[in-house]
């Protein structure tokens, strides 16, 4: 123990203990000069932390298997215990086990994702879309990392000159959770591929309070010897040395990176991953197709080898306002061809092996078409320009009567959607224009045969019918709300339709291939209607369409195909059902290996 010597005072040469004190730092100065190593842990605790360090990896990959709660307790105590600025702790940890919330998610992301690489050039474009980012929907758990602002920076110490320290300390906390994950074996994932405003809206948070990202924490299904991204090649690890500078920044400081701007269950969802990888074949060997198989395969409680084309054919008063070079009896002809399986949709449902279901959603004439199903409104339809397209009864009536074909539907399997209609592209651009926010020029494409003066004439009628809706559009409650006033404005009877299809389909538990622009609007209507939805969807295709690719982003679904087709009457989607169906025999067939 360390004495101290008092010289005077009465007490001669004396000595005493130095107090000690009974909380804190026991230790003294003359210590901590003498062994300036001594707060060291040894060793054995240095290269444990260095083995974590190393080891930790951005999992995307997760087995469904439950995080104990006392696993989880530890990950959420290490953040808690991260350093913060002005010991303000201004972190909360929202955790998610939610399937819905998990699926809500991750169409958010997979929204952002297509809208992130088409800011990409095609070849990358292509090799972020091949990446799995994310694992939302298979890992069993979510925490949702929140940054509590509302307390002014003035009044934290060390805010007041560095304003975002309480991010960073957030960001310290998410590092310590990671650290505190990997070391128990858990694998844990960022994700920050969302809209901040949107993932704060998906749990409510007030304002002033902000998130960094989605963590997914679950047992890994992976196990990565590297940084998964520099594994796939995105990047290289720059060298320590290129990232240090001594004394002050200089001009043979690093340039700055290049910049590259341009659900289901998850017990089957991993389940038909794991499926898949004892393929003998490279892991994602059919790239797109095979993420729309795993998709498939989760879904189904039964093999699937065949499904329906449900071809709704409507007319719509707007193609009297000159909107398209085809005269209105067209529909009729083509629905009646359908009947008789000898239009386009018909023939590609029979080679796709599927069966067909014509609809006849209000096809012009005081008969409804021989051999088709009948659903059609009973009010008169509105030209959109000038009136609504549908009444709110007639919307309810079409969508209940949807849920029930497309519940039949399923039982086959795969439920693909198709539309015949003249005019039904203006109907679909004004539809599109606002669901996702899209301006009229730059929804507004030719459509099958028409000129220059046609287009202009769609712009002023889907400008017009936008002006004409806003009002009641802007004061639609919930987005359920929001989706069916748009059908009443804007639509038609063979969207209304459709939309329920979907719906029922989702319900019997059936995969929905969608189509075209008027193809995919049903899946976004729905997807307003009921957020789950989206975990069904599978995109077909991308046409020609000019509003469809923004839809396609709005859903977070990446196109099987792109064959810039202007046929409507769900052909592309029977295309690429036809590639599901051949996907799904082949992984029946294909070899496999053995551990």
């Amino acid at each position: 123990m360390a004495r101290g010597f008092i010289e005077g005072g009465g007490g001669g040469n004396q000595s005493w203990a130095r107090p000690v004190p009974v909380i804190g730092d026991a230790t003294s100065a003359r210590t901590r000069r003498e062994d300036p190593a001594g707060w060291a842990m040894g060793e054995s605790v240095v290269e444990a932390l260095e083995s974590v360090v190393g080891a930790r990896r951005d999992i995307r990959r997760f087995r469904p298997d439950p995080v104990p709660t006392e696993l989880l307790e530890a990950v959420l105590e290490a953040g808690h215990r991260a350093p913060s600025v002005g010991h303000s702790q201004p972190w909360r940890f929202i955790v998610v086990s939610d399937q819905a919330t998990r699926d809500k998610a991750a169409h958010l992301a997979d929204a952002a994702r297509l809208a992130q690489a088409d800011h990409l050039t095609e070849d990358r474009a292509a090799r972020l879309l091949d990446l799995k980012l994310e694992g939302l929907r298979e890992a069993p758990l979510g925490i949702v990392v929140a940054c509590d602002r509302r307390t002014p920076a003035l009044g934290v110490l060390g805010r007041a000159t560095f304003p975002d320290a309480d991010l960073w300390s957030c960001a310290t906390a998410i590092e310590n959770m990671w650290l505190t994950a990997r070391a128990h074996g858990l694998g844990m994932g960022w994700v920050t591929l969302f809209d901040p405003a949107d993932l704060a809206d998906l749990f409510g948070l007030p304002e002033g309070v902000v998130t960094l990202g989605w963590l997914c924490l679950g047992w890994p299904d992976e196990r990565p010897p590297e940084p998964g991204l520099q594994r796939a090649g995105w990047s290289t690890k720059t060298p320590l040395a290129d990232v240090v500078l001594r004394e002050r920044w200089s001009e043979s400081a690093p340039a700055r990176p290049v910049s590259h701007l341009r659900g289901p269950d998850e017990h089957r969802l991993v389940a038909a991953t794991d499926d898949a990888d004892d393929l003998l074949a490279p892991p994602d060997s059919l790239g797109v197709l095979d993420r729309a198989l795993n998709r498939v395969v989760a879904l189904g409680d039964r093999p699937i080898d065949g499904g329906t084309l449900v071809l709704a054919s409507a007319d719509h008063p707007v193609a009297d306002l000159g909107v398209s070079p085809y005269a209105v009896s067209v529909t009729r002809e083509v629905t009646e061809a359908a009947v008789a399986g000898t239009s386009m949709g018909a023939v590609a449902a029979r080679t796709a092996g599927l069966d067909l279901r014509v609809v006849d959603a209000g096809v012009r004439g005081d008969d409804p078409v021989a051999g088709a199903i009948a659903a059609r409104p009973r009010d008169p339809q509105g030209d959109l320009a000038s009136a609504d397209a549908l009444t709110a009864a007639d919307v309810d009536a079409l969508l209940a009567t949807g849920r029930d074909l497309g519940r039949r539907s399923a039982e086959r399997g795969l439920v693909v959607l198709g539309e015949i209609g003249v005019g039904n592209t203006t109907v679909a651009a004004a539809v599109a224009c606002a669901l996702t926010g899209l301006d009229a020029v730059d929804a507004v494409g030719l459509g099958a045969g028409a000129d220059a003066a046609i287009l202009e004439r769609k712009r002023a009628i889907v400008e017009a019918a936008l002006a004409r809706s806003a009002p009641s559009l802007t004061t639609a409650g919930s987005p359920a709300d929001r989706a069916k006033a748009i059908l009443a404005a804007l639509g038609g009877p063979d969207l209304a339709l459709l939309t329920g299809v979907v719906l029922g389909a989702v319900e019997g538990g059936a995969p929905v291939i969608l189509d075209g622009l008027a193809g995919s609007l049903p899946g976004l209507l729905a997807t307003r209607i009921e957020p789950a939805v989206q975990a069904h969807l599978i995109a077909g295709q991308r046409s020609r369409e000019r509003a469809h690719a923004a839809v396609l982003r709005a859903l977070g679904l990446e196109p099987l195909l792109t064959l810039r087709l202007r046929a409507g009457e769900g052909v592309g989607a029977c295309l690429a059902a036809s590639m599901l169906l051949q996907g799904l025999r082949m992984r029946r067939l294909a070899a496999r290996t053995v551990e």
